[in-house]
């Protein structure tokens, strides 16, 4: 999946500069450069991007009109704020008016590049799946929950849901796939798959690809000592 960037900046070094490290990162693409905001809303309609770079200060208007713009038609296009503000009411004003993530200039591209990254996992998830249960929103807002990690599993593993899902392996006669298990434990088909993931990179559980007649293969999940 390429997602499309439209960039959204007055100083036309700035943008390029913007524009180049976009096209560093895998999975986007600039459709376009604006150094105005009439440009910019010009674009929008033109180029239908999923993402817009967006500084708030011009010459004539503000990005946070352009953003209350983008909102107010309902559109699917996601806004990251890019600015040298640090006001909190400009800061208020952009997460109120549903700025995805706001990075304060100069940008640093390590921020810039964990930003995209996260954006880019969003719409993923997004696609494919139909429902989440609360694991999946966590992850994908970056909430840090109290519950207990176990080991050193990485962030959006607990202890808690963690032990269900290799319950619910040890105990079976048969493997079982992602949704199977999501089905037993009350977890999505994703949510499930990530934990399934993480018992086989630890080796407490194997995977075994089962050939159909059409489509990809299933992969199925069982204990070691099946």
């Amino acid at each position: 999946m390429i997602l499309k960037v439209l960039i959204v900046e007055d100083d036309i070094n700035v943008s390029r500069l913007h524009s180049r490290f976009a096209e560093k990162i895998e999975g986007f693409e600039v459709a376009g450069i604006a150094n105005t905001l009439e440009d910019a809303k010009e674009m929008v309609q033109l180029l239908e991007p999923d993402l817009i770079l967006l500084d708030v200060f011009f010459p004539v208007g503000t990005g946070l009109e352009l953003l209350k713009e983008i909102r107010g038609q309902d559109s699917q296009i996601d806004v990251i704020l890019i600015t040298a503000a640090r006001e909190a009411q400009t800061f208020r004003q952009a997460i109120h008016g549903g700025a995805f993530d706001y990075i304060v200039k100069p940008v640093i591209f390590e921020r810039f590049k964990k930003a995209m990254e996260r954006f880019r996992k969003f719409r993923q998830e997004l696609k494919t799946d139909a429902s989440f249960d609360q694991d999946d929103i966590d992850e994908l807002l970056e909430i840090k929950t109290d519950q207990p990690k176990t080991g050193d599993a990485p962030k959006g593993i607990d202890s808690i849901t963690l032990e269900k899902v290799k319950q619910t392996l040890f105990t079976s006669n048969e493997s079982l796939n992602a949704e199977e298990v999501g089905q037993l434990i009350g977890l999505s088909r994703n949510t499930a798959r990530r934990y399934l993931e993480y018992l086989v990179s630890i080796d407490m559980i194997r995977v075994d690809l089962e050939y159909g007649t059409i489509g990809r293969p299933e992969k199925r999940f069982s204990r070691i000592n099946l």
